[in-house]
């Protein structure tokens, strides 16, 4: 297997990720792709294996990532996802060292990433990330976790920017923030506004449409995060069986 780099070149044609089919009408597929296409001009660089599965590391300069987060001459990693199907095969490493020859390439001090103290969903995996060398360096509410994995110690410590350290929505009831750096997003973003529309719920859709408006967010899960009367919620893209759950647990 071979690790391939998906370019502005050949976007078109290559399957980006999550093995979704790019079926006419599906919303999913095409705002990732336009999301990706202004970001490479960032320095975006997806990079995935020549299977079908999961298997792939998307990552940028920190300075032009979608989270609020201060970490100027690191890269940050937006995605790594690599299937179980693939377990003890290499392609974590892989993916991981190809990230980390090209921040060595580029004088990086190191490489950034967004996790958390326990497990969840859509984030790395924080026992996974301190595996290959990462380490917490900040904290933010709702236990979220910036890790990084040191070149050197050169640079400023990367941290959360205050607006997530302990940040909350202005508005009560449900607040929904996301952007279309996940492409499920796009799809499960506006259903849950939809959803709570037809029952009469409080509920404001946030979609986070430039990079600044993301780095002034108050949640470091960017891509999304529900928060309800300012209590962070979940950043687990809800499909709509798990919305009703959520809505019923509230006392809707």
């Amino acid at each position: 297997m071979e690790i391939i780099k998906v370019t502005a070149e050949n976007l078109e044609q290559e399957h980006i990720c999550c093995a979704i089919s790019d079926k006419k009408g599906d919303c999913r597929v095409p705002s990732k792709k336009a999301w990706m296409r202004a970001a490479f001009g960032e320095g975006l660089v997806f990079l995935k294996y020549d299977v079908r599965g999961k298997a792939f590391l998307e990552y940028l300069p920190a300075e032009h990532a979608w989270y609020p987060v201060d970490a100027p001459g690191y890269l940050f990693i937006d995605c790594f996802w690599v299937s179980g199907q693939y377990k003890g095969k290499g392609l974590s490493n892989g993916l991981l060292e190809a990230c980390l020859q090209d921040a060595k390439a580029q004088g990086k001090h190191g490489v950034v990433a967004l996790t958390s103290k326990k497990k969840l969903p859509f984030l790395c995996d924080p026992k996974h990330l301190a595996y290959k060398g990462f380490e917490p360096v900040d904290e933010a509410r709702s236990s979220f976790v910036l890790a990084c994995l040191f070149l050197d110690r050169k640079g400023t410590v990367p941290r959360f920017l205050p607006c997530a350290k302990e940040g909350r929505p202005e508005e009560d009831g449900f607040v929904l923030y996301y952007t279309n750096q996940c492409p499920h997003t796009e799809a499960y973003a506006p259903l849950a506004a939809a959803l709570a529309k037809e029952r009469g719920i409080p509920f404001v859709l946030r979609k986070l449409e430039t990079q600044e408006q993301a780095r002034r967010a108050p949640t470091p899960a960017t891509t999304y995060s529900l928060f309800y009367n300012g209590a962070f919620v979940t950043n687990e893209i809800l499909s709509e069986k798990k919305l009703q759950a959520i809505f019923t647990k509230y006392g809707f």
